[in-house]
């Protein structure tokens, strides 16, 4: 029995404020707080319905809190969409967090995720891409039964590790955290996880994040929307064929200065293409997918399949 190609496109829907975390800058105005779910969700939804497409969206359980953000996701739901937990707080230092702490991260993530949208996730994604054998270990007390946060991109690795070096030589201290880079050898397609988690084993499944076939790139939405159409089907030519395409984007890939990003675009690249550029880039590695044979599904369901 020959298996279809699967692809997913995920959605990590982290707000405005963890950008300026990350680059070390003091927190955006009240007007920019709220841009992806008040602007980029319009435009992913709109993205995701012209290439038939249904969408993965890992949401922060504190962003529910904001009026009107339940009832966006409740609607995307209603259409189809899939609603997982991106943890309560998104602390980029989840892993350093003591256990009861963890525990509460991914917890409440759950609980706040069900009771403002009635969609209990079966998944989790942590921030930064980042996570441990004791995280997975407490996902799994929660019956979570998969997880896509593993990220095997010497690129990414080491282009954050730099940018985090230059942060810290110019008076500004990010936020974010950097993986251990024993992360770079892990499977690249769907695994069980063992101990470590960079291995595989019998534990739970991991959907990693998708890289290309031999120089592992990134075939993520800020590679691809920096690459422009050509180089995003370039990079997409590097992963048609395989069993399963993790595609990962996240909401401000379809954000740009023009939308009250100005305080971010000196420091993050991708803010300065305009937001439409970056559609069309997003757009051309879907139609490469698909002309590839790949059918589009959720994470929940590729990991049911997976089981």
């Amino acid at each position: 029995m020959v298996r279809p190609l699967l692809a997913a496109v995920s959605v990590d829907l982290d707000e405005i404020p963890a950008y300026h975390a990350i680059h070390g800058l003091p927190p955006p105005d009240t007007r920019a707080q709220g841009l992806v779910y008040d602007m980029a969700l319009a435009r992913l939804e709109d993205l995701a319905q012209a290439h038939g497409v249904p969408l993965t969206l890992f949401v922060v359980g504190a962003d529910l809190a904001r009026p009107g953000n339940a009832e966006r996701l409740r609607r995307l739901a209603a259409r189809g969409h899939a609603l997982e937990n991106h943890s309560l707080d998104h602390r980029y230092d989840l892993v350093r967090l003591g256990r009861s702490e963890i525990r509460r991260q991914i917890a409440s993530g759950i609980t706040v995720l069900e009771g403002a949208t009635g969609v209990r996730p079966t998944g989790f994604r942590a921030p930064g891409y980042t996570i441990t054998d004791e995280v997975l270990t407490l996902l799994r007390e929660h019956e979570v039964r998969w997880d896509s946060s593993v990220f095997p991109c010497p690129v990414y690795w080491g282009a954050k590790a730099a940018a985090m070096g230059l942060q810290r030589l110019g008076g500004r201290r990010s936020r974010s955290i950097l993986d251990t880079p024993r992360v770079l050898s892990a499977p690249v397609r769907p695994y069980r996880v063992g101990r470590p988690y960079h291995r595989t084993g019998h534990g739970l499944l991991e959907l990693p994040i998708q890289v290309t076939r031999r120089l592992r790139l990134p075939f993520i939405g800020t590679a691809l929307t920096l690459a422009g159409p050509r180089g995003a089907v370039r990079l997409a030519e590097g992963v048609v064929g395989e069993p399963f395409v993790n595609l990962e984007l996240h909401g401000i890939d379809l954000l740009d200065a023009g939308d009250g990003l100005g305080a971010l675009a000196p420091h993050q690249p991708d803010v300065r293409v305009p937001w439409r550029r970056k559609r069309e880039a997003l757009a051309a590695a879907l139609e490469r997918l698909s002309a590839g044979g790949h059918a589009f599904c959720r994470l929940d369901e590729v990991a049911a399949r997976y089981a």
